[in-house]
């Protein structure tokens, strides 16, 4: 049967998803410790409220996809610790979506802060 739903209780699950990426997870934690900085920097680029807002969303995005990545690595490994050609495809595709993640708020960022300074790619 399945527990009654508890917002305080799945509010716990989250924080300890979190604390597992910051504990397991090498690649979580440099992404966040690049993220951060990356998000504060952002406040003093002249942009506005929408601005800011899809740019905080593209950092996001990376955390979001990376725990999405490490949660289909960890339900991989779960499955089998044998080396298999299905849990190397379903594992290089989590980490593509990764990549696809980090390529796309480099461009937002990059193309915001060009705009911050009145540099136009067009």
């Amino acid at each position: 049967m399945k527990p009654k739903y508890s917002f305080f209780s799945n509010a716990k699950y989250a924080l300890d998803g979190i604390l597992a990426m910051l504990k397991y997870e090498v690649a979580f934690r440099i992404e966040l410790a690049i993220i951060i900085p990356a998000a504060i920097i952002s406040f003093f680029l002249r942009l506005s409220l929408l601005e800011h807002l899809f740019l905080l969303f593209s950092l996001f995005l990376i955390l979001i996809v990376e725990a999405l990545n490490s949660s289909i690595e960890a339900c991989v490994d779960l499955f089998t610790s044998k080396w298999h050609e299905k849990a190397k495809i379903a594992k290089d595709c989590a980490s593509a979506a990764v990549f696809f993640s980090v390529i796309f708020a480099i461009l937002v960022y990059i193309s915001f802060v060009f705009k911050s300074f009145g540099i136009f790619f067009i």
